[in-house]
């Protein structure tokens, strides 16, 4: 009997960030899943920068300490880390860069999922890439926890 493998899971930095301000929300419950090893998170260090970043702005230092981001960070080293991401596909379009990075994570690892938060931006729309499906936080927590 081989060893089971984890699923592979993305999270957007926009779900990343929702786990820490609220411990009842579904982003803290994906995030306390994958703490409890029941997925394999797959980051990139371009995401762990722009974490660093965005935990600097001021709407969210009021809300977020920045000690609280700093150890979620420093606990995602532990995840499946992708260092320089192939670029996209010229057939493969997206409106905002940060999303065209997510979707290269996704190529790149052959993730089962990628979670957003981002009603606004196409990844919702777009529902899939490849083998990895695209969903809300709160469709993975009934697909998948």
């Amino acid at each position: 009997m081989g060893a089971q493998t984890l699923m592979r899971v993305i999270l957007d930095t926009n779900v990343l960030l929702a786990a820490l301000i609220s411990p009842h929300n579904p982003p803290n419950a994906i995030y306390r899943a994958w703490r409890a090893a029941r997925f394999e998170l797959v980051t990139a260090a371009a995401q762990l920068d722009e974490l660093r970043r965005v935990s600097r702005y001021p709407r969210i230092k009021a809300i977020l300490p920045a000690h609280r981001v700093g150890t979620m960070i420093n606990n995602m080293q532990h995840a499946l880390v992708l260092g320089a991401l192939p670029d996209l596909a010229r057939d493969i379009e997206v409106s905002d860069p940060n999303d065209a990075s997510l979707l290269a994570m996704a190529l790149a690892s052959e993730a089962d999922y990628l979670v957003t938060g981002d009603r606004h931006a196409d990844l919702l729309q777009r529902g899939r890439i490849k083998h990895t499906r695209i969903v809300t936080p709160a469709a993975f927590c009934v697909e998948a926890l």
